[in-house]
This record gives structure tokens, sequence and C-alpha cells, in this order.
């Protein structure tokens, strides 16, 4: 990677962390705008860690359980194309194994907010299934602890 490249990937993600920020601090017209902008630059076809990342916080700032389904998914496929191939040159194995039980969860939660319940217990399952590569910390213990409620959540429906 070239010192061009490395900037510009800081650049998208301190842009993407600032729009987040917008989004954790209660303002989400404002970081759904942000992140739409960014998504422009970006494009379809950008870096699949920006997409993926990008895509993923987008999902999230969603008042329309359509929509945030269907960022969700774009996350989805950009960290798919990521495992692909940036992982192996830019040794980020650990940060995307420790996303895709994240991005199951939440294709879980959407499919269970659209009563599609037998999609939501598959992506629950595949979130579970990821989450074993997770690390014993707060994030990790969070995001099991997340898998249980909506376990809980899919068998009282």
């Amino acid at each position: 990677m070239t010192e061009q490249q490395q900037v510009s990937d800081d650049g998208v993600m301190t842009r993407i962390g600032q729009a987040l920020m917008l989004l954790h601090g209660g303002d989400p017209e404002e970081a759904r705008n942000r992140f739409g902008l960014l998504w422009q630059q970006i494009g379809p076809d950008g870096d699949p860690l920006h997409r993926a990342t990008l895509a993923h916080y987008m999902a999230d700032a969603q008042d329309d359980p359509d929509t945030e389904l269907a960022w969700d998914l774009r996350a989805l496929g950009a960290a798919e194309e990521l495992a692909g191939e940036r992982l192996p040159a830019h040794g980020s194995a650990v940060a995307l194994r420790a996303l895709y039980p994240s991005l199951h969860l939440n294709l879980a939660a959407d499919y269970a907010k659209l009563r599609r319940p037998d999609a939501a217990r598959v992506h629950l399952d595949r979130a579970r299934a990821a989450s074993e590569t997770l690390d014993d910390d707060g994030y990790g213990n969070g995001v099991r602890a997340a898998i249980e409620r909506l376990e809980l959540r899919l068998r009282s429906e």
C-alpha cells in the first residue's frame, strides 16, 4: 500500500467515525446525510473495507426496517469481498472475524423486525458460529449477550 493510499484510508475511516459520533450523539439525520455523501464518494465498487464499515453503520442510522436490511446486506456483501482480497495483504483478518458476528446479528435482528423468523434464525445461527472467534472482552461479551437476547425473543414469538 502506498503512503497516499494509507492517508486516504485513514481519512475515510476518520470521516466514518465522525458520522458515527453524530449517530451516537442523537443526530441520526445528519449521520445519514454524511454517511450518504461518503457512500457516493466511495462508490459501489470502492474499497470493500470502507463499504463494509460504512454500510454497517448506515444501517444503524435507518428508521425503516427494509432500508436497514438493505444496508446490512450491503455490509455483509462488502465484507465477503474483503475476505477474498484485502485481508491477506493488510493483515485485517482479526478485524473481519470480529465484524462477522455483528453483521449476522444485525441481519437476524432486521429479519426479526420484518417478521421473517426463518431468515432471522439462519443469521442468528451464523452470528453464534462466528462469535466463537471473538475475544473474551467487552465487545465479544456484548455481541454474545445480544445473540442470546435475540434468541430468547425469537423463541417467545
